[in-house]
């Protein structure tokens, strides 16, 4: 049981604006620092002669585009539902996470591959310039202090992708800590170690990524929750009251949430309007306890795992026509007829009119009849007979 989506309305804004703002902004300085340290690392990298630097440049240089993209995500992934999306649009959140982790595959690859190819010619092992240290040092300082102040704002918001992204800028922060010790090792005089910082730098890179997009293709596929907190949400649905037990409990990942299936047993001879009270309740303790995005809640009188299904019975018109004919009840003769569907079979229950309740010959033989007509019967297992109105 789940809200209607939002109609298809493009001026839908985000879904909680504090969150996309927050979002946005810290995406915004990030791209202001890598902006400012990519052209630094490059141009003294160059200039330098520093391979360890250019490397961790183009590093940079890879979390500017990924800021763009992520920027491009969090607009588009806080939209409301809509009706060509009714889950909402988290799943661009997710596959903007697995383009950020590829990214960091394809960058850390094509540097691995560059180092390697220059440690085999020892005409390319030169001393660099003094200055390529500082700026090495300059964006140490710089990676952290955005890394500490991304990963901040990302658990505040509860933003996954905001999370990776702060991770993407920890990386170059443990990045340049391996540039300022190839650099330093090379101004020491072993100018091996500049080659051998990049192809650290790279390796760095390329497992990063791997565990950013392995993550994100998980979600994708609809990885369910871990055992703790399907445990949770398992105890939160039993409890409610009225749920008698619970199955087929299946969760899967939208974004940084969840989404919640749950087949809930109730007293099978309530109403549906309060079983439908019940599974309402289960629900909104659900989405009061968890984040969890939505949840989707089934009512079952019985648990349909151990019983047969009642698909092969007939409609209920045919099983009321099938019952006065047995009983020989007009429609006058019976106002209210409730059909229990269990065990793979129907449970009667017949209230006669107040006329018919009155002639108490007729009353007995209808007992002897409800009663002979349950023995063996093909679609009833009982069938119960209720005076209305009787004197």
């Amino acid at each position: 049981m789940r809200p209607s989506p939002a109609k298809n309305n493009p001026a839908n804004g985000p879904t909680d604006p504090a969150r996309y703002r927050g979002a946005q902004q810290v995406t915004l300085v990030s791209a202001g620092v890598n902006v400012a340290l990519t052209l630094l690392q490059i141009v003294v990298g160059i200039m330098g002669k520093s391979q360890a630097l250019v490397a961790d440049g183009l590093h940079s240089l890879s979390d500017l585009l990924c800021d763009f993209l992520v920027l491009f995500a969090n607009r588009h992934s806080s939209r409301e539902a809509d009706d060509e999306h009714p889950y909402g649009h988290g799943r661009i959140e997710t596959a903007t996470t697995l383009a950020l982790g590829l990214i960091l595959m394809g960058t850390g690859i094509a540097l691995l591959w560059g180092a390697a190819q220059r440690l085999q010619d020892p005409g390319s092992l030169h001393t660099v310039h003094v200055a390529t240290l500082w700026i090495a040092l300059l964006t140490l300082g710089g990676k952290e202090g955005l890394f500490r102040y991304m990963i901040h704002v990302a658990r505040k918001l509860r933003s996954k992708m905001l999370e990776a992204n702060a991770w993407h800028a920890r990386s170059d922060a443990a990045s340049s800590v391996i540039v300022v010790i190839g650099i330093a090792g090379n101004l020491a005089g072993i100018t091996s170690l500049d080659l051998l910082a990049a192809a650290l730098v790279a390796s760095m890179i390329v497992r990063m990524g791997w565990a950013q997009a392995s993550q994100a293709l998980r979600d994708l596929i609809d990885t369910g929750l871990s055992e703790a907190d399907v445990a949770a949400i398992r105890h939160t649905l039993t409890a409610t009251p009225g749920v008698r037990g619970l199955h087929d409990l299946r969760t899967r990942k939208m974004g940084d949430q969840a989404l919640v299936d749950a087949h809930v047993l109730v007293d099978p001879r309530i109403s549906v309007s309060e079983g439908h009270h019940i599974a309402e309740k289960a629900r909104a303790r659900v989405l009061q306890q968890h984040d969890v995005r939505d949840v989707m809640v089934h009512v079952d009188p019985e648990d349909d795992r151990e019983f047969k299904p009642t698909l092969h019975l007939p409609s209920r018109d045919d099983l009321i026509s099938q019952l006065r004919g047995r009983l020989d009840l007009s429609p006058e003769d019976t106002p209210k007829i409730t059909l229990h569907y269990l065990a793979g079979k129907v449970e009667a229950e017949i209230f006669l009119s107040r006329e018919c309740s009155a002639d108490l010959q007729r009353l007995e033989r209808l007992y002897r009849a409800a009663e002979e007509a349950s023995i063996g019967n093909k679609y009833f297992f009982a069938i119960h007979l209720h005076r209305l109105g009787a004197p």
